[in-house]
């Protein structure tokens, strides 16, 4: 297979963690016979900096001819001004709007080796096997929004929550299919209790689920949920929600494997490449950490990660996804940490020898 793969390192961390995943991808294709090309962008707070954009136009084009899209992360302190025209995050709604990826799947598996790392007990994480689906277009990140100052000097601002009925279908179809794949299951996490578009919700997801009788369905307020979530974490299979709920949800949920690091993200649409599979982004589901950024630290896992759900999702490559999650899984059994997983006596790796420890077991 010949694939272009266009790279946005993007801030912080970022830059670090898609060079490890760059490293894994071309030994996958060396190794299965590939080629992959390679096309970094920018985006975020270094398009600002370098292009006056957190989307520049060559980027966005760049995506849109690409087979698949390999994020790593946006934002960080220097670009935290509340009341800037441009922000970084800006650029990452855009590109998902521009390229129409409505889905964002987020799969949550414990390793049985790092459980003593989840702030939960290790019973509490028995079984715990759960895909998360975020409707990733439409809701309160993309409604109508304002700021203005009144007469009296008083500052307001508001954003609305908008869902169409068929924009709801379509991921809740997505999440129900996705059920019928794993363990029969869907939780559609809502507030029908209190919003009117979350009513709207419900209405969807119970029209919907007559034409899966195979999937058993669960309505879950959201507040119930994230409590749900610590407290039986196991009884999940299939979460479906709108934006801002899943955001939220899948935050928390990536906590139960004691770190954000290692959790992958696909980002996908109805548009398909030139390869005959969806245009994706994938990216790990941890932020730029500003912190750590330059030191050469951070947990590349998660994007690996994310770069084998690339491979499966655009490409359609199952056997070499299948490679890169094993040698994870391997690289993990035998006791190799990143600082953020390391504990007690534990020696913390860092980027580039955890990403060689991967290869090796590649």
């Amino acid at each position: 297979m010949n694939a272009k793969i266009v790279v946005l390192p993007g801030d912080g961390i970022g830059p670090e963690v898609t060079a490890a995943a760059i490293q894994v991808l071309e030994a996958i294709a060396e190794k299965f016979g590939h080629s992959f090309e390679f096309d970094e962008q920018l985006i975020g707070g270094i398009g600002i900096d370098e292009a006056g954009s957190s989307l520049p136009d060559a980027t966005l084009a760049a995506a849109k001819s690409a087979d698949a899209i390999l994020l790593g992360a946006v934002g960080g302190y220097k670009w935290d001004d509340p009341d800037a025209t441009d922000r970084p995050e800006k650029g990452l709604l855009k590109i998902r709007k521009e390229l129409g990826l409505f889905a964002n799947l987020r799969p949550v598996k414990i390793h049985p080796d790092l459980a003593s790392a989840s702030p939960l007990k290790a019973e509490k994480l028995e079984g715990v096997d759960l895909l998360v689906i975020r409707e990733l277009t439409g809701g309160l990140y993309f409604g109508e929004s304002k700021r203005w100052t009144d007469a009296d000097g008083e500052e307001h601002a508001y954003n609305t929550m908008v869902y169409s009925a068929s924009e709801i279908r379509r991921i809740v179809d997505l999440a129900f299919k996705a059920a019928q794949g794993r363990r029969g299951k869907l939780s559609s996490i809502d507030k029908a209790n209190v919003l009117d578009v979350m009513r709207l919700w419900r209405k969807v997801v119970m029209e919907s689920a007559e034409d899966y009788p195979d999937v058993e369905v669960e309505h879950v307020l959201v507040d119930a949920a994230t409590m749900h979530l610590l407290n039986r974490p196991a009884s999940f299979d299939v979460m479906v929600a709108g934006n801002m709920f899943g955001d939220i949800i899948t935050d928390e949920a990536s906590m139960l494997p004691g770190s954000m690091g290692n959790l992958p993200s696909a980002s996908l649409g109805s548009d398909n490449n030139r390869l005959g599979h969806p245009r994706g982004l994938y990216e790990p589901i941890h932020g730029s950490a500003p912190d750590i950024a330059g030191q050469g630290i951070a947990n590349p896992l998660g994007t690996i990660m994310s770069a084998a759900m690339l491979l499966r999702h655009s490409f359609g490559l199952e056997a070499e996804a299948a490679a890169i999650e094993a040698a994870v899984d391997a690289t993990l059994s035998a006791g190799h940490r990143t600082g953020d997983l390391a504990h007690g006596d534990e020696t913390a790796l860092n980027t580039q020898q955890m990403t060689e420890k991967v290869l090796s077991f590649l």
